[in-house]
């Protein structure tokens, strides 16, 4: 079970009133999060309305070197509102990602390069980040992509297909009479 509920300080994507909520714990340099990244694309946008998307990171740093300054990178555009567009710019330059691509994305989405440095050199956005961590492994996080469907986890693979049916069985069990 998801141990942390939702909130506004979460990185959201969908509508507040979905009856569907697909939560992520995800780390931008892991491989199979890359591979997860346009499956979960897909079912946003096959369940339009109904789905509620939210990001949490998980990095693994003793084998992802980059995966924390990436999603502290990420939590840096939040702080800009522009999280989502961060987010997809990381995925979609997953083999590049390093301090050069960081202060390129932010040039591309014109944040101040020389605030999201120092962001990073002072840690600024490391508490958001291991907020998410820690409340991964409250919720028995261990490895990603991990996925929660309505705060149950999904232990299926994170193929466009089973997340579909996940969030499907979901829909039925949620939707009115």
């Amino acid at each position: 079970m998801l141990r942390v509920p939702v909130t506004p300080h979460d990185h959201i994507a969908g509508s507040q009133n979905a009856p569907v909520t697909l939560v992520e714990y995800g780390d931008y340099e892991c491989p199979a999060c890359g591979l997860a990244y346009p499956n979960v694309l897909r079912v946003q946008a096959y369940f339009d309305e109904r789905l509620r998307f939210v990001f949490r990171h998980f990095p693994l740093q003793q084998i992802h070197p980059n995966a924390e300054p990436a999603a502290e990178c990420a939590e840096f555009a939040g702080a800009h509102d522009r999280f989502w567009e961060m987010h997809e710019g990381l995925y979609e330059n997953q083999d590049r990602l390093g301090l050069p691509l960081f202060l390129t994305l932010a040039g591309l989405l014109e944040l101040p390069q020389a605030d999201l440095r120092n962001a990073l050199a002072s840690g600024q956005y490391e508490p958001k980040v291991r907020a998410d961590f820690v409340s991964g492994v409250r919720s028995g996080v261990n490895g990603t992509p991990t996925f929660f469907v309505n705060g149950h986890r999904h232990d299926g693979s994170f193929s466009f297909e089973e997340l579909a049916a996940a969030i499907s069985v979901r829909l039925r069990v949620t939707a009115p009479l």
